[in-house]
């Protein structure tokens, strides 16, 4: 706190973080709002991050977009990947912004990047639906083989219908099978379903 007081950034952005997850002190999001722009002024990656989240989700503020924007386009300009996910995802559902695909597949991109899986799930996705870009089955073959690296259980049974479908690959079952087995043992029912439809043929 005396850091804090005296305008070090990092101790009033970990400030903030003790009010929001409620550590030491009582939960409280317009206290954590309050040491988050604070640091966030300064130019705290973290605090903008936070920020944008807290109007995101209408925590210890009103819900909204446009500014949640606003905070998480410094922090994604500063090369944070959380920043730059929550980014796309705005532009992807049209929230403070006009829905855009382009725009999302963008910011998923630079923290798909970075190593984020869903971001990764989500490029994938965009190449695999033709969302913003030119339908792409190995494109999204690549980014669905990244997040599904990670265990993303999503990613992961896409990829078994690319192998499943002959989508930018050439059909093979015995792939399929091992993604959707990969998928279902994290409790995605599609990928249960999946493993179903192959064992039925």
């Amino acid at each position: 706190m005396p850091l804090a007081e005296r305008g070090n950034a990092t101790a009033q952005y970990k400030i903030g973080v003790l009010y929001f997850d409620g550590h030491g002190v009582e939960k409280d999001y317009t206290r954590a709002h309050s040491w988050f722009e604070k640091a966030a002024i300064q130019g705290n990656a973290l605090a903008q991050y936070n920020l944008g989240v807290l109007y995101t989700n209408g925590q210890g503020v009103e819900k909204d977009y446009v500014i949640a924007r606003n905070w998480f386009e410094k922090a994604a300009d500063q090369g944070y990947a959380a920043a730059q996910y929550n980014l796309g995802s705005l532009y992807y559902n049209g929230h403070g912004v006009s829905q855009d695909y382009v725009r999302a597949r963008h910011w998923y991109e630079k923290a798909a990047t970075q190593g984020d899986a869903v971001a990764q799930y989500n490029l994938g996705a965009f190449y695999d639906r033709g969302l913003g870009v030119t339908q792409d089955y190995v494109r999204a073959r690549r980014w669905y083989e990244k997040a599904a690296a990670q265990g993303y259980a999503a990613a992961q049974y896409n990829l078994g219908l690319l192998y499943d479908q002959g989508h930018g690959v050439p059909q093979d079952y015995v792939h399929a099978r091992h993604w959707f087995e990969k998928a279902a043992a994290q409790g995605l029912a599609a990928a249960q379903h999946g493993l179903g439809v192959l064992y039925n043929r």
